[in-house]
C-alpha cells in the first residue's frame, strides 16, 4: 500500500533487513514524516513476501555501500528524473500491464496503495489494521484509497446477518 515514491525514491538498502533488524522493512510515508519496521515472516519464521524478499535479496547484494535499493537496470541510474518525477516507472508499468492483457487505464498505482488498500479491505482487515498498514492519521484520509467492491460490502452484510442471529439466538436462552 506504498506510494510509487516510497518505493522509488525513498527505499534505500538501509531499510531492508539491516544488521540490527534482520527481518524487517521499514516502509517510509515521506508526506507525513513517518514510517514502520514491518515484519517479513510471522511467528513461526515463514516468509510473508518470499518471492519479492528473494528479489530484494538479491538486489541488495548488489548495493554493499547502500544507498537507492531499485535503480535502472543497465544503466544503474535511480529511477526519477528532475524534480523527482518517475516518467520511466509509469512507461514500464504500462507496458507490462498492457503486455499481461490488463485493461488500458491500470497504473502502477492501481496496484501499489489504491489496489492494495482494496485488497487490503477485501481481505478482511480491520479499519485499524489498514490505517496501520497504510499509515494514515484517520479514516477519512484513508478512504480515498478505498474503491467500490460489492464483494467487501457483500461481507459486510453477511457479518451483520450474522451478529444478529447469534445475538436473538443469545436472547432466546436468556
Amino acid at each position: 500500500m506504498q506510494r510509487e515514491a516510497h518505493i522509488f525514491i525513498r527505499f534505500v538498502a538501509e531499510h531492508y533487513r539491516p544488521p540490527n533488524r534482520p527481518n524487517h522493512v521499514y516502509v517510509i510515508n515521506y508526506k507525513t514524516s513517518t514510517g514502520s519496521w514491518e515484519p517479513l515472516f510471522n511467528a513461526q519464521g515463514k516468509a510473508l513476501y518470499p518471492l519479492l524478499m528473494a528479489e530484494l535479496d538479491a538486489i541488495k547484494k548488489l548495493r554493499p555501500t547502500g544507498g537507492l535499493m531499485l535503480r535502472r537496470d543497465g544503466s544503474s541510474l535511480p529511477w526519477f528524473g528532475k524534480g523527482e518525477i518517475l516518467t520511466q516507472v509509469q512507461r514500464i508499468s504500462k507496458k507490462i500491464i498492457l503486455a499481461a492483457g490488463l485493461r488500458p487505464e491500470l497504473t502502477f498505482t492501481s496496484f501499489g496503495r489504491h489496489g492494495g488498500t482494496t485488497e487490503a479491505s477485501a481481505s478482511g482487515l480491520t479499519e485499524t489494521q489498514l490505517m496501520q498498514k497504510g499509515q494514515w492519521s484517520s479514516t477519512a484520509a484513508m478512504a480515498h484509497y478505498l474503491h467500490d467492491d460489492d464483494e467487501a460490502k457483500q461481507e459486510a452484510q453477511m457479518k451483520r446477518i450474522k451478529r444478529r442471529a447469534r445475538q436473538a439466538k443469545q436472547a432466546k436462552i436468556k
